[in-house]
């Protein structure tokens, strides 16, 4: 693995007060190995985005990495280069389905 690529649309529910966001992550963007996944809507604000993609690489077993380990320890540690980027401000309807 040489790249990590997070991209996430986040959407703000004013009624409650709360952020939801939903990512596409990419492994080797624009190599032979190229796979991605969705992280589907869920709550969460701030770089919570980067943390719930990690979690989804470990799900997939895509990585291995213990508990304690964040994702930047690991990137750094393994020499893989991750690229994020968050969208704010989207319409719930475009978070929702990002991912389908």
């Amino acid at each position: 693995m040489k790249t990590i690529d997070i991209n996430a649309r986040e959407w703000f529910d004013k009624t409650y007060g709360n952020s939801y966001f939903s990512a596409i992550v990419t492994v080797d963007y624009g190599m032979e190995t190229e796979k991605s996944f969705p992280v589907h809507f869920q709550y969460g604000y701030g770089d919570f985005y980067r943390y719930a993609a990690f979690e989804e690489l470990k799900k997939q077993g895509i990585i291995k990495a213990d508990d304690n380990v964040q994702f930047w320890q690991w990137c750094r540690d393994n020499k893989v280069i991750a690229r994020y980027d968050i969208h704010r401000g989207c319409k719930k309807r475009d978070v929702v389905n990002f991912t389908k």
